[in-house]
């Protein structure tokens, strides 16, 4: 009997070659099949895309082999392509899903398989776990057509998804006022399928885009992983300074996440992003809509909601919790800790292009930089937000240490007394100004995160070290 593949927070990743195969993706292909037909889309298309990884068009097209042999047709892109525009390809082709073949932001010994449905977002919990049960146990019951005949006989169709995500793009912002801005803006797309999109989106105009690490080189030269915050973007941020750039724009390797650089070239961390983000389409494009944050997440955006009387809702980490919700509630914006982005009018899906347009636009509409940014964002709500994390890898039994984790009790951590603990995902503390400490356990990699938000920058060690010791790890 094969291995068992679990889906975690965004589908299942594996080490190439180790558990990660063709005949392992098949498998899971054969069960999202499996659902997609027991769900009614017997014979309809479904996107397939895939990232710039060792072998990742190998492992789509092996993806497309299995959907074809079960009776659907496949829209296969015909190069790397972003996820945000994966995501945007299923709504525009009217398909009922999407397979992309990508690991993200993982070490590059990895790939993944992630599952979209027709809204172009996160599956819920209860559908990954219906996938989950209908992958078959060998490759018996996988059922293939070869990828030449499916070519052959229109079963497959490559295609190029950027031209519909240009056009959907320039619907939602526009982009002659930045074109003519003159800005300086620094690119890293960090290896990935980002490439080129900043460049095409901005040219014709005064502002120039300069890029960094936008070829193919599946082994991530000058980072540990394609995640877009440091170290892996010193050098990113080190050109920022070099160049006297205005900004330093950050897409991860599949271009759903997004971080940020100031001009100064040191690091605008996620939560930040994110509530700079929501105050932008509050106070300067004047939008009103719910909000959908991971408890990991800013508490920024609760006084924001506070403030301009919107709901907020907090989920479970991951866009599998996050997503479901946006559609529910026509959400204005959602997003997670990771740097990941969505928002209303575009698909439930996170966009690091769109989120890094978005920041360019506000700086145009507001005529400061970053830092300026930061500070109006800061004197709006009256006090500085700081926020850091530790992720450590832990042996042993994970049930223990949650049972140790919630005997643990403590009154105060890092010196501020707890007013609370929810349990929603993980553990997370709620702290006497207003911030919190969380310890939760990674829902793709065997390593356990504590992170924390303050309003005091003095106490951010001292939180996060009493959150290891509460954790067992110290």
């Amino acid at each position: 009997m094969a291995d068992k593949i679990i889906f975690g927070t965004d589908g299942w990743r594996g080490m190439i070659a180790e558990d990660y195969t063709f005949n392992n993706v098949r498998r899971a292909a054969q069960g999202f099949a499996g659902y997609m037909l027991e769900t009614g889309n017997q014979g309809k298309w479904i996107v397939v895309g895939y990232d710039k990884r060792f072998s990742s068009e190998h492992f789509a097209a092996s993806v497309a082999e299995v959907l074809a042999g079960n009776g659907f047709h496949v829209y296969l892109t015909q190069e790397a392509t972003p996820t945000p525009v994966i995501a945007y390809a299923v709504v525009d082709k009217g398909a009922c899903g999407a397979v992309n073949i990508t690991a993200s932001h993982n070490p590059p010994t990895d790939n993944g398989f992630k599952v979209r449905n027709h809204t172009g977002g996160a599956i819920d919990p209860e559908g990954l776990l219906r996938i989950e049960a209908l992958i078959p146990d060998d490759m018996g019951t996988v059922k293939r057509m070869p990828f030449q005949q499916a070519l052959d006989e229109g079963q497959v169709v490559k295609f190029d998804a950027s031209a519909a995500y240009y056009t959907h793009i320039e619907e939602l912002i526009d982009l002659q006022p930045v074109k003519e801005a003159g800005f300086k803006v620094m690119v890293d797309v960090m290896w990935g399928n980002g490439a080129g999109y900043f460049t095409h989106l901005l040219k014709g105009g005064k502002t120039q885009v300069i890029e960094i690490h936008n070829q193919r080189n599946p082994s991530f030269p000058e980072m540990k992983r394609p995640e877009p915050i440091p170290p892996n973007i010193d050098v990113g941020l080190q050109a920022t300074r070099d160049q006297h750039a205005d900004v330093l724009l950050i897409t991860d390797g599949d271009a759903d996440r997004c971080g940020i650089g100031d001009e100064n070239g040191n690091f605008v961390n996620q939560l930040r992003v994110f509530a700079l983000l929501a105050f932008y389409l509050l106070e300067f494009r004047g939008e009103r809509g719910d909000i959908v944050k991971t408890l990991s997440t800013t508490g920024m955006l609760n006084k924001l909601g506070e403030m301009y009387s919107v709901p907020v809702h907090e989920t479970g980490v991951g866009f599998k919790f996050v997503a479901p919700k946006m559609t529910e509630t026509n959400a204005l914006i959602g997003g997670e800790e990771s740097g990941g982005y969505a928002f209303r009018g575009n698909v439930p899906e996170r966009d690091g292009i769109l989120a890094g347009l978005y920041i360019l636009d506000f700086m145009v509409r507001t005529g400061k930089k970053p830092t300026e940014l930061l500070q109006m964002l800061f004197k709006k709500l009256g006090a500085e937000y700081f926020y850091d994390r530790i992720d450590t890898p832990f042996q042993g039994d994970r049930k223990d240490r949650e049972k140790a984790i919630l005997a643990a009790k403590p009154a105060t951590i890092g010196g501020l007394k707890v007013t609370n603990l929810v349990t929603l995902d993980g553990f997370q503390f709620k702290l006497e100004d207003g911030g919190w400490m969380l310890i939760r356990f990674s829902g793709t990699e065997p390593i356990m995160r504590v992170y924390c938000e303050t309003t005091h920058q003095d106490k951010v060690q001292a939180i996060l070290q009493d959150g290891l010791k509460i954790a067992g790890l110290k």
